[in-house]
């Protein structure tokens, strides 16, 4: 496939993020929300506007239900939270309160579940899994994963993906007619060769997977059977996560990071866009 020349990706927002995740973009607020989980903190801007929140433990991602309400993902819940009054209720215990985990990679699905992945604290081996929201109910599908990443869906509604990110390898699996896992992972992308890490990915309209990838200062573009495309490279070494967005869906965003990094460079820890040669599927709407 050949791709159109694009312009070099420039910072969308300039706050520095220590850990910065989850960027969703709402399609009925035309706004980007995202987090920096190590400050937990939820930031949103349309590109002019800069509004932030701040909460008593770790958040990480988010789904939109309605112009008002979001799920968000925090260290031992979902809770459901008002973008006009700040206020949030929890939903569901994630984890039974378990405090050696925290919430990571999340993003809802196409038939209006929500997926959230979780993680040690301290990135401990296998501490962590992947739960379903649907219907009320939280359900466990994945386990033993070290740090859940990679989480998105197939725009014909008939896959999903997550990875585990140091086993390097993406992995599909097929969805019923109500969402759910209808087979075995599988690898989809295999990075074990490489020295890629898979970190947050995005599906857009045309069934490509965009993959954020720790510690290259890139987002790959990877075609429908899993080969590589082409690459967006930004000035931040630690890119976290895509999201496709903006007023014709052909913004890409992306977060960063700056934690641990001895020599940072100016742009590390912001969050950045380019427009892209593609069409971004619209993120689903949560059903509460």
């Amino acid at each position: 496939m050949i791709m159109s020349p694009m312009k070099e990706p420039r910072v969308f927002n300039h706050t520095i993020n220590m850990l910065g995740e989850g960027p969703l973009w709402h399609p009925e607020l035309q706004t980007l929300f995202w987090f920096d989980i190590l400050n937990n903190t939820m930031h949103m801007s349309d590109g002019l506007a800069q509004k932030s929140w701040t909460f008593e433990c770790f958040v990480s991602a988010a789904g939109w239900v309605s112009s008002e309400k979001l799920v968000i993902a925090s260290a031992t819940d979902l809770r459901l939270f008002d973008i006009l009054t700040g206020a949030s209720e929890q939903i569901c215990q994630l984890e039974n309160n378990n405090f050696s985990t925290r919430s990571n990679d999340g993003r809802a699905d196409p038939y209006g579940g929500f997926w959230i992945g979780t993680m040690g604290l301290g990135a401990e081996p296998q501490a962590g899994s992947i739960y379903r929201f649907f219907e009320g109910e939280i359900v466990q599908l994945f386990s033993n994963i070290t740090i859940s990443n990679s989480i998105c869906f197939s725009p014909d509604k008939k896959f999903g993906y997550f990875c585990d990110t140091p086993e390097r390898q993406i992995m599909r699996f097929s969805l019923d007619q109500n969402g759910w896992p209808s087979s075995d992972p599988e690898v989809f992308i295999d990075l074990q060769e490489t020295n890629l890490n898979p970190d947050g990915a995005v599906v857009d309209l045309s069934g490509y997977l965009w993959s954020a990838q720790w510690g290259a200062s890139r987002v790959a573009r990877y075609d429908r059977d899993g080969s590589f495309v082409s690459e967006v490279k930004f000035s931040a070494k630690q890119i976290s996560c895509p999201a496709l967005g903006g007023k014709n869906m052909s913004t890409l965003f992306a977060t960063s990071a700056s934690v641990d990094l001895e020599n940072a460079n100016p742009n590390d820890g912001k969050t950045f866009l380019i427009e892209v040669d593609c069409v971004g599927q619209k993120e689903h709407r949560v059903r509460i």
